[in-house]
């Protein structure tokens, strides 16, 4: 399907992609999405990083013995979340896909300008209850056409004033209800293919290998620094992106 400098870029990308994650605990989706929307169709890197991002995420949801009481507080939340992916999906085959990723590129550039900016946004515990659906059936459909899990879900998150642990743990929870959603809307839509399953499970090696180095990294490496470095990439890969979808948008 991929010639061999795709598949070795691909690999690259994931290895970048979780050693950005084993320094900072996240970004795993997004740094994948956004470098191999460069070289490869949006649908295809959508499902390329189903199945490391799965896995990875199932860890963070897994740990920090707060999920009960995570399911408990946001359960309206992360079901719209989760519910609203195929409503998003449905666009990959009706709406140009240089529009989508121009779209995936605005995501970045008001994620990474948020991130870097330092806003916090505050949502108390009565405004919770009607904005978490509001804000995760946002996040669901978004997810479907753009493959991107963040916006405005973890702004949410983040929102709600949740403890560090707590806050990775849902992130992870979101991540991997919005990841499993996201492999059925593919397959429900004929976009996931069984080649794109089998690149896809191998390209967890990469990123396993660099969660590793990457948390061995954050051992010698100011995390605030690699931080801003990451926001800073992130902010122009989403304008490039944005370019060259309007660019090529005919």
């Amino acid at each position: 399907m991929f010639d061999a400098f795709t598949i070795l870029a691909i690999g690259g990308t994931f290895l970048l992609a979780g050693t950005v994650k084993g320094v900072i605990g996240l970004g795993l989706p997004t740094v994948s999405l956004a470098l191999l929307t460069v070289a490869i169709d949006l649908p295809s890197a959508m499902a390329l990083l189903l199945v490391p991002s799965f896995i990875t995420n199932l860890w963070q949801a897994a740990v920090g013995g707060n999920g009960s009481a995570i399911l408990r507080r946001l359960w309206p939340f992360l079901l719209m979340a989760t519910v609203t992916v195929w409503l998003g999906a449905a666009a990959l085959t009706r709406v140009d896909l240089s529009l989508l990723s121009a779209l995936l590129g605005v995501l970045l550039v008001v994620y990474a300008a948020v991130s870097l900016a330092g806003f916090r946004f505050t949502i108390t515990v009565p405004q919770e209850a009607w904005v978490g659906p509001l804000v995760g059936s946002a996040n669901g459909i978004l997810t479907g056409m753009t493959g991107s899990f963040v916006v405005p879900g973890v702004l949410f998150l983040q929102a709600i004033g949740l403890p560090r642990d707590a806050l990775i743990q849902a992130m992870g929870m979101l991540f991997t209800a919005s990841t499993l959603a996201l492999a059925v809307a593919l397959r429900g839509n004929d976009l996931l293919t069984i080649e794109l399953g089998k690149l896809s499970a191998a390209a967890l090696i990469p990123a396993i290998v660099g969660m590793v180095f990457g948390q061995r990294i954050r051992q010698r490496l100011s995390e605030h620094l690699f931080r801003r470095v990451f926001f800073i990439s992130l902010l122009m890969l989403g304008v490039y992106i944005i370019a060259s979808a309007l660019g090529g948008f005919q």
